[in-house]
């Protein structure tokens, strides 16, 4: 492979793009064709970009951590370092917190988690979008999850940073729509991977349920990128009826009934 060859090809960032849905849309877009750049903190991204090379690719990687102010100038800067123009940007890093907010988490996890969710993805499109409005060409997959369309008791922290990205997402795509670059927001409903475990959830009710795949949801959030779409609830039938249709019926005071008997610590062993 020359590297006339690879700069023909569009390229792609996906930040948390080691493992879980991250890890599937970078298999997306290299299965479709696109040099990836790929950024974790934690463990695996060698092997992640080891399998994502089996779709013969590009695969570049970007150790950072994304809960610092540093850590995103860092990753920014190894993209800057490959000098390609970024074709698709996709925000999916992000942390999960579960239990009682009083007397349960803990402030210095909330507040990583808001670093994480919130400021990182703020920080990298503000350094990425300004050459995608440049160059009038460019996507941007914001991932947020169907809780950003429900309060989520004994998540709440976690609920209100991915109501930000929803919003945020919905916002951006409005002021950069005349520039030609589109955003789309992926709102996964429960999925099958390390989420609920990182989270501390393995205890309730939906950390204990069935869940999507993952696989799945990154296909329908590449599609939906790849065709404009504004956002889409990423998962099966159900999860779709209840991010397009039950959520958008109930009360705020009903849904967040509805989660609270869901995310409850200990509701996992109340529903056996």
């Amino acid at each position: 492979m020359t590297e006339s060859q690879s700069q023909t090809r569009p390229f792609a960032v996906i930040t948390g793009g080691n493992q879980g849905i991250g890890y599937e849309l970078a298999a997306q877009f290299a299965a479709n064709g696109h040099d990836i750049l790929i950024s974790a903190h934690g463990d695996g991204l060698p092997e992640a970009a080891e399998r994502l090379g089996q779709h013969g690719t590009t695969i570049t990687t970007a150790k950072a951590d994304l809960t610092t102010y540093d850590g995103v100038e860092a990753l920014y800067a190894a993209i800057c370092e490959t000098d390609r123009p970024v074709d698709a940007l996709v925000l999916n890093a992000g942390l999960g917190l579960g239990g009682h907010f009083v007397g349960g988490t803990a402030l210095d996890d909330e507040l990583r988690l808001i670093a994480l969710n919130v400021t990182s993805t703020v920080h990298l499109a503000k350094r990425v979008a300004p050459d995608m409005v440049a160059r009038r060409a460019g996507r941007i997959l914001v991932v947020s999850s169907v809780s950003a369309t429900t309060p989520t008791p004994f998540e709440a922290v976690y609920g209100g940073t991915k109501a930000f990205g929803l919003s945020f997402a919905e916002a951006l795509r409005n002021e950069l729509a005349e520039h030609g670059v589109s955003v789309t927001a992926l709102l996964p409903a429960q999925t099958e991977t390390n989420f609920f475990h990182r989270g501390d959830m393995d205890d309730t009710a939906i950390g204990a349920g069935d869940k999507n795949d993952p696989t799945e949801v990154a296909r329908q959030g590449y599609d939906a990128l790849m065709a404009g779409q504004d956002k889409v609830v990423g998962g099966d039938w159900s999860a779709k009826f209840k991010g397009n249709v039950t959520n958008k019926i109930l009360t705020e005071e009903q849904k967040a009934d509805a989660h609270h008997d869901l995310a409850r610590p200990g509701s996992a062993e109340a529903n056996d």
